[in-house]
């Protein structure tokens, strides 16, 4: 059933996103959803990747492995505002995502999973990883 909703749901997840980060349009969020994505997935392992894409809705899972080069060497995870900077520049003429993009994301992520599930996932990583997500 999850993946005979999958596009519906992506819609809803892209509205709230765009809804909570006062954004135009659901191009403007897909492009800050893609870009909090992307800062993420470059501080994980591909071992934690999977599990994280585990616990995603299937088009966010799908978004969230897009164009993944695993041959890429991790990066440690920054403050907040290093973080928030990446996500900005990402795309840079094509991004208008707002400084609180990562938190946006994360608030409108937390209503479209599985909280336990989420939980259990995010438990399993660094207490940096677990900040990122922190609504």
């Amino acid at each position: 059933m999850e993946y005979r909703q999958a596009s519906r749901g992506f819609d809803a997840f892209l509205l709230d996103a765009r809804d909570t980060a006062m954004l135009q349009t659901t191009n403007q969020a897909y492009t800050m959803v893609e870009a909090v994505l992307v800062v993420f997935r470059r501080r994980l392992s591909v071992a934690q990747a999977i599990a994280f894409a585990d616990v995603l809705p299937p088009v966010v899972r799908a978004l969230f492995v897009s164009g993944w080069d695993t041959t890429r060497q991790r990066i440690p995870f920054d403050d907040r505002a290093a973080l928030t900077h990446e996500v900005l520049a990402f795309r840079g003429d094509h991004n208008v995502s707002p400084q609180s993009a990562i938190a946006d994301v994360a608030s409108a992520l937390h209503r479209h999973v599985e909280p336990a599930a989420f939980a259990r996932m995010l438990e399993q990583l660094e207490p940096a990883a677990r900040e990122y997500w922190r609504p």
